[in-house]
């Protein structure tokens, strides 16, 4: 049953585009709170690599699902709607309107469709799918998916954890995740998303890289390996991060800035694209501009 009788606002973007700034300006100015909505930020220790709020941000506005997990802890959509879902209930028990913002779309899809009724893992069917993706690779299983459900290989968003859990039930069930249906969301949400032009949005891009490098992201990769090897199949959750392969590469010594860099802002932009596809096929957003989306946000939800 949808509990809440007004939409409440969900503020998406691609990756460097401004989303957290505008939130918090939106927060600051309205009394309002902030529900993270980003698969990497709520680990504790990735703070730099994944551009999380810092301690005057979260001084000055209330933000939730910051910091919720040990880097060596699962973490997956369920936790994640059932943590935002109360989050956004002890907001509203407070008199007032939280604000989901972040760039995972998975987290998004769920949290606005309800958690998808899919079957429990098997463990021995998921380990036959992850040697099938350690030999094969992660495009190859990929295009199974495409061939037979594009919409579905869309969704997943190139994420391995998430591509094993679909050929997972597909291999037993002959279906795809998302044909299982979803039970239904606590809250109606309404997305705003927006965007900058791409060589604006790139250039951002590279600019907060060089400000991560220059703030120490490589000893915070060096750190990460220390608790998680970044060798581990299939891949850690962790160790999907962007840049955080290459920040490691620059503690060793087997990259330079620059270099590391400029494969990061690459990594990046082609991420981008794929958030942009996710919010039109998904979300079902229209994409605005940065100026529209501040006025929608504030004229919408103005307390």
């Amino acid at each position: 049953m949808i509990l809440a009788v007004r939409a409440l606002p969900i503020l998406t973007a691609p990756t460097a585009a401004g989303k957290s700034a505008l939130a918090l300006a939106w927060a600051q100015a309205t009394g309002g709170e902030l529900i993270c909505a980003d698969a990497l930020t709520v680990y504790r220790g990735l703070d730099i690599g994944t551009a999380k709020p810092g301690p005057a941000e979260r001084a000055a506005v209330p933000h939730h699902l910051l910091d919720v997990a040990g880097v060596t802890e699962p973490f997956d959509v369920a936790r994640f709607v059932t943590l935002a879902e109360a989050a956004v209930a002890g907001v509203l028990a407070r008199g007032r309107t939280p604000l989901i913002v972040g760039g995972t779309g998975f987290y998004l899809s769920a949290l606005r469709r309800g958690l998808p009724l899919t079957p429990p893992s098997d463990p021995a069917a998921r380990a036959e799918v992850e040697a099938d993706l350690a030999r094969r690779g992660l495009d190859a299983l990929l295009a199974d998916i495409e061939r037979r459900n594009p919409a579905e290989a869309a969704r997943l968003e190139r994420n391995p954890r998430r591509v094993v859990r679909a050929e997972e039930i597909y291999r037993r069930t002959g279906r795809d995740p998302g044909e299982f249906g979803h039970r239904p969301p606590a809250f109606a949400y309404e997305v705003v998303a927006f965007s900058h032009p791409p060589d604006i949005l790139e250039a951002r891009m590279h600019t907060r890289v060089l400000a991560m490098f220059e703030a120490g992201w490589d000893r915070e990769a060096a750190w990460l390996a220390a608790q998680v090897s970044p060798g581990a199949q299939p891949r850690p959750t962790v160790w999907q991060a962007l840049g955080y392969r290459e920040a490691l590469a620059v503690a060793t010594g087997a990259l330079t800035v620059p270099e590391a860099a400029a494969q990061v802002t690459l990594a990046t932009r082609q991420y981008a694209k794929r958030q942009l596809t996710f919010v039109r096929t998904q979300l079902g957003a229209p994409l605005l501009s940065e100026g529209e989306a501040r006025r929608h946000l504030f004229e919408g939800w103005p307390r």
